[in-house]
């Protein structure tokens, strides 16, 4: 049975069910990035693409804005993030108020796959660790492939199975993970050019470490358990869940951010 869109969004988020959603934005309240480095982000974009004020840029499972809002403030280009928890839209829309780019940011509570059936022309377009939530991963390049104009760019961060490593030693079955050697031959079979592969480690990440981020998000599970004790089994689930998560990204994945590029000109 195919999966729902609340039921891929739990997954990407770590949560065992989609009872959980409602809870996500307590558990993860201390946290604004959810998903890639906006300061790795930034610098890939600036590394590749000569922005300007008519630069456009979709952020798609933007969550609360965080990489949408340094996109917008360090290069000065326009940005729409678009997720599916209202929560998390108000709080990207508060940011980028405080950060003074209100007039470059765009958000919207809503469903990405309805948004790149009809979103065309962009120069980037971004899908941060939203796991499945396009379809497979041939599904999703073509999705994301025909939102940006030719010479675009497509940002993806993801994770994929180190060499000699099988879905089975993953911990954490939120969705089936390829090797690398399989997403290289999906971008070739796209028509994507692939512009640069950027490693992800802690130690290049400025947000903060697994153990900090477990303590953050346990102390919010209890505090949940000690409001909703009939719900106590989905909270403990949901702190294994990121544990495991964590594992995985430690033992027997590799987190990446691929920058592809839409065979063609800018100027097309």
């Amino acid at each position: 049975m195919d999966k729902t869109i609340e039921e891929k969004l739990a997954g990407s988020l770590t949560a065992e069910t989609t009872d959980l959603l409602p809870y996500l934005p307590y558990l993860l309240q201390d946290f604004w990035e959810l998903g890639s480095d906006p300061t790795v982000m930034v610098e890939l974009i600036e590394k590749h693409i000569t922005t300007s004020e008519n630069t456009t840029v979709l952020d798609l499972a933007c969550g609360k804005g965080a990489v949408s809002v340094a996109v917008a403030e360090k290069l000065r280009v326009k940005v729409k993030g678009v997720d599916l928890i209202s929560e998390f839209i108000d709080f990207a829309v508060q940011k980028a108020n405080q950060h003074g780019v209100a007039d470059l940011c765009s958000f919207e509570v809503g469903d990405i796959n309805a948004v790149v059936e009809t979103a065309r022309g962009y120069d980037v377009v971004i899908m941060g660790a939203a796991g499945d939530a396009l379809g497979s991963p041939a599904e999703t390049l073509q999705k994301l492939k025909q939102t940006v104009k030719a010479g675009g760019y497509i940002m993806i961060d993801e994770a994929y199975l180190k060499d000699g490593g099988s879905q089975e030693d993953v911990a954490y079955n939120n969705y089936e993970y390829l090797t690398g050697t399989q997403w290289l031959k999906l971008f070739e079979e796209s028509g994507l050019e692939l512009a640069e592969t950027f490693s992800v480690s802690e130690d290049e990440s400025g947000s903060m470490d697994s153990d900090t981020e477990m303590v953050a998000i346990t102390q919010r599970a209890n505090e949940l358990i000690e409001k909703h004790p009939d719900k106590k089994a989905m909270f403990e689930g949901y702190i294994r869940s990121q544990q495991s998560e964590y594992s995985d990204l430690d033992n027997q994945l590799v987190g990446v951010v691929w920058m592809l590029r839409k065979k063609g000109s800018l100027a097309e």
